[in-house]
């Protein structure tokens, strides 16, 4: 019998520069879709998925992440003072929701060098991977993206990463797997290509940003070279897991919005925007209108 997935690691250390100048001085993953944060949405998948212990990776200047899962002494006393009891229990909540570990990538060596950067903490068990700016949202009653990887790898005991398929013409944006065919809804990876160019690409098969990883990654990461700009390529490590220990893909439910891209941040604004309590029917009134005026 496998482990059970009980750790996760989320990348969040790169610089934001698509959406500058905004993350000069605040993390992309706090930018909020409507009053949540994207980072929050992606550790309550977590949580949801039965994580206990997050690690988030994080770099120089992003300290506002900590303080986002730390205690806000001025702010619940206000709101106790005040009598907002839901708000506070929301922040409370939040608060409470994992135990949330924070690391420091002190250089940028690429995303395989920020997966290897949670060694110390995740040790030898297996362990769930989730960018921080890629959203995958479920519905209440579907288990989310990675529920169903973790319940994949505890049933098979190998490594299992989340695959979408996308056009031809956007393979060269993504990690694409090369794979020996499909079974029951799972493929078995002999590799996986970082951004290929569309005519080299072996499928279009990509990867979305949720992985469950073996703690057996951590010496393919460890012994991977670092390319011509100096990164540790997690998609390297991943080649040399399948080709060793073996890794599976598969495709997983939910919604998914590229929230580190301007127009994906937007799509994704607006589509939960559209569900939000307060305010999807006055957004919802206000799209039917404006569409109506600018035809």
């Amino acid at each position: 019998m496998s482990q059970k997935i009980k750790k996760a690691v989320i990348p969040a250390a790169g610089l934001g520069t698509r959406f500058l100048p905004a993350t000069k001085t605040v993390p992309k993953e706090l930018f909020p879709l409507v009053d949540r944060p994207i980072l929050l949405l992606i550790v309550e998948e977590a949580v949801r998925a039965g994580i206990e212990d997050i690690v988030i990776v994080a770099g120089r200047g992003k300290t506002a992440i900590e303080d986002f899962f730390d205690t806000s002494y001025e702010v619940e006393d206000k709101l106790y003072k005040d009598g907002k009891e839901s708000l506070l229990a929301e922040l409370l909540r939040i608060k409470s929701l994992a135990n949330v570990i924070s690391i420091r990538q002190k250089e940028a060596g690429g995303l395989g060098h920020a997966v290897l950067a949670a060694r110390p903490v995740v040790g030898n068990q297996p362990f769930a991977v989730l960018l921080g700016d890629e959203l995958l949202v479920s519905q209440k009653d579907e288990p989310t993206a990675t529920a169903h990887l973790a319940r994949c790898f505890e049933s098979s005991g190998v490594s299992t990463v989340a695959v979408m398929e996308v056009p031809t013409d956007d393979v060269n944006k993504y990690g694409i797997i090369a794979h020996q065919g499909e079974k029951d809804g799972v493929f078995q990876v002999s590799s996986v290509v970082e951004k290929p160019r569309p005519e080299q690409a072996p499928s279009r098969l990509a990867l979305p940003g949720r992985y469950v990883f073996d703690s057996a990654i951590f010496e393919h990461l460890a012994s991977v070279r670092p390319g011509v700009i100096g990164e540790i390529q997690l998609t390297d490590g991943m080649t040399s897991l399948a080709q060793k220990e073996g890794l599976n893909a598969t495709r997983v439910p939910g919604r998914r919005f590229d929230a580190g891209d301007k127009f994906g941040y937007l799509q994704a604004s607006i589509e939960l925007g559209l569900e939000h309590p307060e305010v999807g029917d006055k957004l919802r009134r206000y799209l039917k209108d404006l569409a109506s005026r600018i035809g």
